[in-house]
C-alpha cells in the first residue's frame, strides 16, 4: 500500500477514546508520532459511560451497554495500564463503573491526552489510498464532514454496541417483552415480573443477580457444561436452552415449559466496523475478523491495526501490549513479515485452534489459557515489556468466579506486593 518507508510515516488516526483508544493515543504520542483520537460521544470512556438513553427508532444507535449498579468482575489490580495502575487508596478491588470511568479520565489527564482528542467527532468512512488513508470525520458540533489524511489507523471502537440476537423458533410469536442486555439499565423495571434470561456469561450471571432482587421469579437458560452457583438466589431456576417460544413463554430442550413476562437476551455482540470501506481488505464472518496478523494487524493493509479483539483476556493490559507491539513496526524498530508470511502464520494458528476444539468462528479471537502464550509471543518478537507475572497470577486466581462464586468473590481485597506476588484477604 505505501511507497514511503514505514518509519518515515507520522500521522496516526485513533478511532474511539475508550480504554483501547486512550492507550493507542498515549503510546503513539510517546513514540513521537502525530496522533489524534476521534470520539463520537461527548466524553471519553467508551463502554464505561452510563446512559439511560434508549433508541428512538430501529435506526438509532445506543453506544454504551453500561447498566446501573455494575461492579467489575475483575479486580482493579489487573485493570490498570502497565505504567498507570489504579490508586491504592481505593480500598475495594471490585469497583464500580463510575470508578473505572474516573480512572480513565485521570489517565488521560496524567498523560496530557485531552488536547489530542476530538469529542463529538465521528469517523464515518475510512478507505485506503495509494500511500495513506482517507478518513472522513463528521464534526457533530459544527455539522461538517471533511476528509483528513493519515498514515496509520488504529481501530478502537469497542465491541459492545451491536447486539448478537439469537434466532430461536417462535421469537416473533412471543407476546411478552424482549430486549438484549445491551439495553438493560435498571432492575426495577422488572419488579414483581417473571423473567427469562438467556445466557450465563459474565453479563448474564450479573444481570440475573440484579434482576432477581426485584423480580417475582427468574429463569436462567444456558448450555454451560458446569452448573453455575445460584443457590443464594432463592427465586432463580436454571433451565437448558430454549427449543422454541410460545405466545406466553417457551418450551425448553428438556421438554419443560414455562411462562414469563420478559426476556433478556445476554447473548453477546457482533464485531462491527461500519466506518471501514470494503477496500480496507477486512471481512468479518461470525465475529472472525480476518485476515489479521497476531489478532491486530491488517494483513492486506498493515498500516491499520485493530486493538482489543481477543476476549477472555486481561483487557487493559492486552490493549496496551497490542499497541506497543504494532508501534515497533510502525516506527521502523522492527520489520513486518511479508504478506505471505503473515497469511501463513494466521492459517497455522487458526488450524491449531480448530484442531484443539475451536471450530466455531465466533471463538477465533478467544484466548483463555492461550492468552499467556500470546503475551509471550508479542514480547519475544518485538522486545516490548511483557505483562508482569503477578498480573497473570491474579488473573488466574479470578477466573470463572463470576459463575461459581458470584455471591462471595467480590468480598476480597487484593494487593500487589511486587512483580511476582500478591496478597488476598476478606473485606
Amino acid at each position: 500500500m505505501h511507497k514511503t518507508p514505514i518509519n518515515e510515516l507520522r500521522r496516526v488516526c485513533v478511532i474511539g477514546a475508550g480504554t483501547a483508544g486512550l492507550s493507542a493515543l498515549k503510546n503513539a504520542l510517546e513514540e513521537g508520532l502525530e496522533a489524534v483520537a476521534y470520539e463520537q460521544g461527548t466524553e471519553i470512556g467508551g463502554t464505561w459511560i452510563f446512559s439511560d438513553k434508549m433508541p428512538k427508532d430501529e435506526y438509532d444507535e445506543v453506544h454504551s451497554s453500561m447498566y446501573e449498579g455494575l461492579r467489575t468482575n475483575l479486580p482493579k489490580e489487573v485493570m490498570g495500564y502497565p505504567d498507570y495502575p489504579y490508586p491504592t487508596e481505593i480500598d475495594e478491588s471490585f469497583i464500580t463503573s463510575q470508578q473505572v470511568l474516573e480512572f480513565l479520565r485521570s489517565y488521560a489527564n496524567h498523560f496530557n491526552l485531552l488536547p489530542h482528542i476530538k469529542l463529538q467527532h465521528e469517523v464515518i468512512r475510512v478507505r485506503p489510498r495509494l500511500n495513506d488513508w482517507e478518513v472522513y470525520v463528521w464534526d457533530h458540533i459544527n455539522d461538517t464532514c471533511n476528509p483528513i489524511y493519515y498514515d496509520f489507523i488504529y481501530v478502537c471502537n469497542g465491541h459492545y454496541t451491536e447486539p448478537d440476537m439469537p434466532q430461536i423458533e417462535g421469537m416473533d410469536l412471543y407476546e411478552g417483552k424482549q430486549i438484549h442486555s445491551h439495553l438493560y439499565r435498571k432492575a426495577d423495571k422488572f419488579k414483581d415480573q417473571t423473567v427469562l434470561i438467556i445466557g450465563a456469561g459474565p453479563s448474564g450471571m450479573d444481570i440475573t443477580n440484579h434482576i432477581r432482587v426485584e423480580a417475582k421469579h427468574v429463569y436462567l437458560s444456558h448450555h454451560l457444561s458446569m452448573t453455575p452457583n445460584t443457590t443464594f438466589m432463592g427465586n432463580v431456576t436454571q433451565k437448558p436452552d430454549v427449543a422454541r417460544f410460545t405466545k406466553g413463554g417457551a418450551i425448553f430442550k428438556d421438554g419443560s415449559e414455562e411462562r414469563f413476562d420478559h426476556v433478556v437476551h445476554c447473548t453477546g455482540y457482533h464485531y462491527s466496523f461500519p466506518c471501514l470501506s470494503t477496500d480496507v481488505g477486512i471481512q468479518v464472518i461470525d465475529n472472525f475478523v480476518q485476515p489479521l496478523w497476531k489478532h491486530c494487524i491488517n494483513i492486506n493493509n498493515p498500516t491499520m491495526s485493530f486493538i482489543g479483539l481477543p476476549f477472555n483476556v486481561i483487557p487493559t493490559h492486552i490493549f496496551d501490549m497490542q499497541v506497543r507491539f504494532t508501534l515497533k513496526f510502525y516506527t521502523g524498530q522492527r520489520q513486518l513479515p511479508t504478506r505471505e508470511q503473515m497469511l501463513a502464520e494466521l492459517e497455522k494458528e487458526q488450524g491449531e485452534r480448530w484442531a484443539c476444539g475451536y471450530p466455531n468462528r465466533k471463538k477465533a479471537h478467544q484466548m483463555g489459557e492461550r492468552q499467556f502464550d500470546y503475551y509471550n509471543e508479542l514480547a519475544n518478537m518485538t522486545g516490548i515489556e511483557n505483562i508482569k507475572p503477578v498480573i497473570l497470577k491474579l488473573m488466574k486466581d479470578c477466573g470463572k468466579k463470576y459463575i461459581f462464586e458470584l455471591d462471595t468473590y467480590r468480598n476480597h481485597r487484593y494487593r500487589v506486593l511486587d512483580d511476582e506476588s500478591f496478597s488476598k484477604c476478606p473485606l
